[in-house]
């Protein structure tokens, strides 16, 4: 079983998509925020904003104010991507690479689906 898991934990290191942290964070977490704590609080808080904008933004009825709110939603957008990108930067955000199998049978079967657009 050990066995097993380690080569679990190994094939997972594998599929992660990361670099290395920037080794600016303190080692033992404190009830205090650090610099990734901050930005991981805006990320989210822009993921949220950008969730009620885009309800603002369907539901707009006068032109001018559709015009506004959709600009600050791609303000939001930016700044959530530029959170993202640091985070990456430093090694504090990372991702799963999916098997190539996985992707291949997704996109087969949801390429099928196109030929029932109507367009």
């Amino acid at each position: 079983m050990y066995q097993t898991q380690m080569q679990q934990q190994s094939q997972q290191n594998q599929n992660t998509i990361a670099n290395p942290q920037s080794g600016q964070l303190p080692k033992v977490k404190s009830p205090q925020m650090n610099d990734r704590d901050f930005i991981n609080d805006a990320l989210s808080t822009s993921k949220y904003l950008a969730e009620g904008l885009n309800v603002a933004v369907w539901e707009a009825s006068h032109q001018q104010l559709h015009s506004e709110l959709l600009s600050i939603l791609n303000e939001t957008h930016q700044s959530a991507r530029n959170m993202y990108n640091l985070m990456f930067q430093k090694g504090w955000y990372k991702l799963e690479a999916e098997d190539q199998q996985k992707l291949d049978k997704a996109y087969q079967q949801f390429s099928g689906y196109s030929s029932q657009f109507p367009y």
